[in-house]
């Protein structure tokens, strides 16, 4: 009996030492927002998109280039390359500028191609960030209703502890049997050993809660109540699960425009100056500038504007697919989970009854049994009932909270 007492103590400690200050829902939230690398790297991708910008911005610029070519042909005793081909040489330094131009409708288009994708991205990143907060959220509740157990099955062993020194002394009266008495004394001896097993479930829960939320401590803290509550869903169209389906509509419909601007004449704008000369004759004289325009048009590529078109289309319609099945597996699984959030609370209040009926029959033969009129077997069962009924009603509280996990997860 001493080593049940010693080890529920160590438990008691152990917890006291490593919970002086409970851990609430927002905190491991915050640190898994914080330290996950997902979410890091999403706003390191809309950042190099808006390098990107700057990066079309610049390619309109003027852009200034400088080139220098510098060949000597010799010929020796009338061997070596034609002298009215060659020259005898050739040297080139020359300072060129060229200069695409673009419409700004072209520009733009090419500007909201860069912002949709952020936008993409950003959109990405918060749904990612759902899901975080849905695996902690539910990791989190399913520690809490760990340490639920936990604290209630302590509650009861210390009343059995209270109950057998009482028993004992009854027993030793001759007023029990010795085999009630050690009946008795193996359900406590029960209670110890489910009370070690349930720290050492509470301690894995909440080791893995501190790995989702990249936390390197091994220690279990106490956790307080996460008061999740039923949040309202917003309107399907403003949800960041279907602004996805909007942002490639969008994203197909510029798509679209940027094939039209292929097929638009393209003009440039081409100058240079410097020095060029085969050094025959009078080369400090040429120096000297050159500019030029030049305008391209596509005549006939096979079709090819309808073909890129015809993809476009295919690709809508896959998009429009994909939005209608979500849609119907959205409702579908709303109208669910409501239902299932329906009927548990509905459970929840009979197993509470339930739990009310069960500690007044305890209450009841434990003070029958300080006289001698209750049986033993019968206090047993009573117990057995009542931890039954606490482990389910707190079975289904925690039932209760994941299904508001579920549902919330659709709120942004």
């Amino acid at each position: 009996m001493l080593r049940f007492f010693w080890g529920f103590l160590s438990i008691l400690i152990g917890l006291a030492v490593q919970a002086q200050q409970g851990s609430s829902l927002d905190f491991y939230l915050g640190q898994a927002l914080q330290n996950s690398p997902l979410l890091k790297d999403y706003r390191n991708q809309v950042l190099s998109g808006q390098v990107d910008s700057a990066l079309i911005k610049a390619s309109y610029l003027p852009q200034v280039v400088g080139n220098s070519t510098n060949i000597y042909a010799p010929a020796i005793k009338g061997y070596g390359y034609d002298q009215a081909i060659s020259n005898g040489g050739n040297f080139t330094t020359v300072v060129a500028v060229t200069k695409t131009l673009v419409g700004q409708s072209h520009l733009d288009a090419q500007y909201e191609t860069i912002r949709l994708q952020n936008l993409g991205i950003t959109n990405t990143s918060k749904v990612s960030e759902q899901d975080l907060k849905k695996s902690v959220t539910a990791q989190y509740i399913t520690a809490y209703g760990d340490l639920q157990q936990l604290k209630f099955n302590r509650e009861l062993y210390a009343l059995l502890q209270r109950e057998e020194q009482v028993l004992k002394d009854l027993t030793e009266k001759n007023i029990y049997r010795q085999t009630d008495y050690l009946t008795f004394v193996v359900t406590l001896k029960q209670e110890g050993l489910l009370l070690q097993q349930l720290d050492i479930q509470y301690r894995n829960d909440h080791g893995t809660l501190n790995y989702l939320c990249g936390i390197n401590d091994t220690s279990a803290t106490l956790l307080d109540d996460p008061d999740i509550r039923l949040q309202s869903l917003p309107d399907i169209g403003n949800s960041v699960f279907f602004r996805q389906f909007g942002l490639d509509s969008l994203k197909l419909r510029n798509d679209r425009s940027l094939i039209n601007f292929n097929y638009r004449p393209k003009a440039s704008l081409y100058a240079d100056g410097g020095w060029s000369s085969s050094l025959q004759y009078e080369p400090y004289k040429n120096f000297g500038v050159s500019f030029g325009f030049m305008v391209t048009m596509p005549i006939y590529d096979g079709h090819q504007r309808k073909m890129q078109y015809s993809k476009l289309d295919i690709a809508e319609r896959t998009r429009t697919g994909y939005k209608d099945f979500f849609t119907r597996q959205y409702n579908q699984q709303i109208a669910q989970l409501t239902q299932q959030l329906k009927e548990t609370e509905a459970l929840i209040g009979q197993i509470d009854e339930q739990v009310k009926y069960s500690q007044t029959l305890i209450e009841v033969n434990e003070k029958l049994l300080g006289t001698g009129d209750a049986k033993i077997a019968d206090y047993v069962i009573a117990l057995t009932n009542y931890l039954n009924a606490k482990n389910l009603l707190t079975q289904n509280n925690i039932t209760r909270l994941q299904i508001i996990n579920q549902i919330n997860y659709w709120n942004r």
